[in-house]
């Protein structure tokens, strides 16, 4: 029999306070589940884990200021014991894959989370991985295409020009962006510079189809 203090500690993370509380709802009516803590971005979501007290995290994949595949991955080399899952609307090949990349435990899509939530969050306390039906077909499929041509699509962007491209496709400004990462506007602009050579892109537009296409923002 679980006690509360023997329950898995959950962090929500989504910018809609109404899909928290459809997902909490959820969470708290089971015995061995609670919701410890709430973040409306993935930013709030890592200070939240810094006060400690927390088992596993489900991060929206779209939220402002740091998705919760940015997220993901500061979780997994900052806090190594807490674990992941990413919540998604989109039944998506790309975000799946950024997902896994990002040391996430599975992928759950919105619509379904009534039926999935509580497999996933149970099987990542288990240490196993949780994926919907399609995402399986879709993983296979990925598998034996790299396995033919021997290579696989790795992201070109650094973690730190991905934060970038994301704040310019928010609208941020230059020195906007440089004071909410704390570096220099000259630092922005040769990172900016950098982005559009790596991908052969030249403005905000085609930077912002991008960063959409690579669910760093959404559509």
């Amino acid at each position: 029999m679980h006690t509360r203090e023997s329950a898995t500690r959950i962090l929500l993370a989504d910018d809609h306070a109404l899909v928290r509380r459809g997902l909490r709802l959820i969470l708290d009516a089971e015995p061995d589940l609670t919701v410890v803590a709430e973040a409306a971005d993935g930013a709030e979501a890592i200070e939240a884990l810094a006060a400690g007290g927390v088992d596993l995290a489900i991060l929206d994949i779209a939220m402002p200021r740091m998705t919760g595949l940015q997220a993901a991955r500061e979780i997994a080399r900052r806090f190594p014991t807490v674990r992941t899952l990413i919540l998604s609307m989109y039944d998506n090949e790309q975000y799946l894959f950024e997902a896994l990349k990002a040391g996430s435990s599975g992928y759950v899509l919105k619509s379904v989370a009534d039926r999935d939530l509580l497999h996933a969050v149970r099987a990542a306390m288990r240490d196993e991985p949780f994926l919907y039906p399609a995402a399986v077909t879709a993983l296979i499929r990925e598998f034996l295409a790299r396995d033919r041509d021997g290579t696989g699509p790795e992201s070109i962007l650094t973690p730190r020009e991905e934060e970038i491209i994301k704040l310019i496709a928010e609208g941020y400004s230059s020195k906007r962006i440089a004071e909410t990462l704390t570096i220099s506007v000259k630092t922005v602009d040769r990172h900016r510079a950098n982005i559009l050579g790596k991908l052969g892109m030249r403005d905000r537009l085609e930077l912002t189809k991008y960063a959409i296409r690579v669910g760093l923002v959404e559509p």
